[in-house]
């Protein structure tokens, strides 16, 4: 394999790895006002790599060599800028030396200064849609073709949320520095909603033929481990979403078949999801218990894990579950969800008269379970519900599962 081959191969990976880290030392000494010099030299150092390495080859120590030539890069901005100097190095502690930049990919204010621009990114004057754009960009390093896709949006609109986002980010003076008790306190349950949507843009993507992205949800997986490592932010909440995301990741590679198409719950293979990773859900689910504290984490982490066993009275826990969650945090997801659970519960017939109580008809999940309920007892109805679920539908991987489903309901029907 030639140089150039393997550099096309390892780069992309050290980039989602390494690009975040590198990002959030740089503006623990810039500041946030300055981000995008600190962005600017990390993409210009991964530049480098690519353009060095696909002659000389990939270094023993590749990280090493990135946070050497990030430092480097960083002295010679000091050194040769004046607006630097000017704007810049004046801002920085008077007790941060040039020559202390940290070059270590494991050291301490590399994973502190993660943690620090989680929260930064979580203010809440901020609106999510921005929080996510940002998370994306700073937190994992995706281009604005790739956030783009990831959130089904144009790129125009997601270039006015970074930059609005990123003005507000300057405005709220909030410092990579270590975390006081007080910011904790306000920003965890953000940086807890942010951590969870960003995995459901993953876990429910429309990207495309992509129904699965599956690098957001272990991004997301990773940064909702680094806040357990921390005991500032090593809360039962904490821990209760961890669970969650352990639990939903365990089944990744079931939900999609071999040509890449969605395989729903009821059809996957068991032996197709990650044991490791249903087990460290249990254990974090159990870290999480806390009699003073039930969140809304810690309901769907104990549903997730009832949906990882085969006990065949699981339904009835799972309905109560959901009669809880729905007191807590009422959405049309888990009003649908619930009803499917019913329905479990008291069969079809008394599952549809729940649904259809709740008239959500411009959700293409509400037609989809009328559907799925009518299946058994009227399949012609079935077929009406299944047509309006996919006219409501934009995601080729669902309209592919609808078709699939009228085509097996109708042939069933002009067989008899």
């Amino acid at each position: 394999m030639d140089h150039s081959t393997k550099v096309q191969e390892v780069i992309p990976n050290l980039f989602r790895e390494q690009y975040a880290k590198m990002t959030a030392v740089l503006c623990r000494h810039f500041g946030l006002a300055h981000i995008e010099l600190a962005e600017d030299i990390v993409s210009d150092t991964f530049l480098k790599a690519t353009e060095r390495w696909t002659i000389e080859g990939i270094p023993q120590y590749p990280e090493a060599w990135l946070y050497t030539v990030a430092k480097n890069k960083t002295k010679d901005y000091f050194k040769h800028q004046a607006v630097f100097d000017q704007k810049v190095k004046s801002e920085i502690s008077p007790h941060t030396d040039q020559e202390d930049l940290p070059i270590e990919l494991d050291s301490t204010v590399s994973t502190d200064s993660q943690l620090a621009m989680i929260f930064a990114i979580c203010d809440p004057i901020i609106p999510v849609e921005g929080q996510l754009c940002l998370a994306l960009q700073i937190l994992c390093g995706f281009s604005i073709d790739e956030i783009s896709n990831a959130l089904l949006t144009k790129k125009e609109t997601i270039k006015k949320r970074l930059f609005r986002a990123k003005e507000q980010l300057r405005a709220s003076n909030f410092e990579i520095q270590a975390l006081l008790p007080t910011q904790i306190n306000q920003r965890l349950p953000q940086v807890h909603k942010t951590l969870y949507l960003f995995f459901n843009e993953g876990y429910f993507s429309t990207n495309h033929n992509q129904v699965i992205r599956k690098e957001l949800c272990y991004e997301a997986l990773r940064l909702t481990v680094m806040l357990t490592a921390n005991d500032k932010t090593n809360t039962a909440e904490t821990n209760a979403l961890l669970a969650l995301l352990c639990y939903q990741s365990s089944r990744l590679d079931a939900r999609v078949d071999h040509q890449g198409e969605l395989v729903l719950f009821d059809q996957q293979k068991t032996e197709d999801w990650d044991t490791a990773l249903i087990d460290k859900g249990n254990y974090y689910l159990v870290q999480a218990t806390n009699q003073e504290e039930t969140s809304k984490y810690h309901l769907e982490a104990a549903i997730a894990y009832w949906h990882t066993t085969q006990n065949p009275a699981k339904w009835m826990s799972i309905l109560d579950l959901y009669n809880q969650l729905i007191l807590v945090e009422y959405s049309p997801i888990t009003a649908l969800n619930r009803t499917f659970a019913f329905a479990q519960v008291y069969g079809v017939e008394a599952g549809i008269k729940e649904a259809e109580k709740l008239e959500l008809l411009h959700n293409r999940f509400y037609f989809e379970l009328l559907g799925y309920l009518y299946t058994p007892v009227h399949p012609q109805k079935a077929i009406h519900f299944f047509q309006q679920a996919l006219a409501l539908t934009q995601s080729p991987a669902e309209q592919n599962i609808l078709h699939k489903k009228i085509a097996e309901l109708t042939t069933q029907q002009n067989e008899k």
